[in-house]
């Protein structure tokens, strides 16, 4: 609770979902395989979650056509907050995160990550002395 005497508490405020989030995403995962180019071998297809709605929406491009990495020309009108001119989506709700769906289940990319790093490592096999 803040007093007259105590600073203001700082407030963090989600950032929409946007093509720069989605480049920062992607640096802070480089090499961890909670990205596409990384873990769709083991079946991951990039998608996006809504915690509003609980719904998971597999990333698309603008046509319908299942998309290879992370586009938000493809996510439906009820989570869209901004367009261009032309049409392309800008950003989207700050309830929407990007993950992966695999499965039917969907993996934000710090789990996608872990199971990637843990689904490749070599197996330690029992010591045969």
């Amino acid at each position: 609770m803040e007093t007259a005497d105590s600073p203001p508490t700082e407030v963090k405020v989600k950032r929409l979902m946007n093509e720069e989030v989605l480049r920062q995403e992607n640096a802070a995962h480089l090499g961890t395989g909670g990205r596409s180019e990384e873990n769709c071998s083991l079946g991951f297809r990039p998608a996006f979650y809504d915690f509003a709605t609980q719904r998971i929406y597999p990333s698309r491009f603008a046509d319908g056509r299942l998309a290879p990495c992370h586009l938000l020309d493809g996510l439906p009108e009820e989570v869209i907050t901004d367009r261009t001119a032309s049409g392309r989506v800008t950003s989207v709700k700050a309830t929407v995160i990007s993950g992966f769906i695999r499965n039917g289940y969907f993996y934000t990319r710090t789990a996608a990550a872990r199971a990637a790093q843990e689904w490749t490592r070599a197996p330690r096999h029992a010591s045969l002395d």
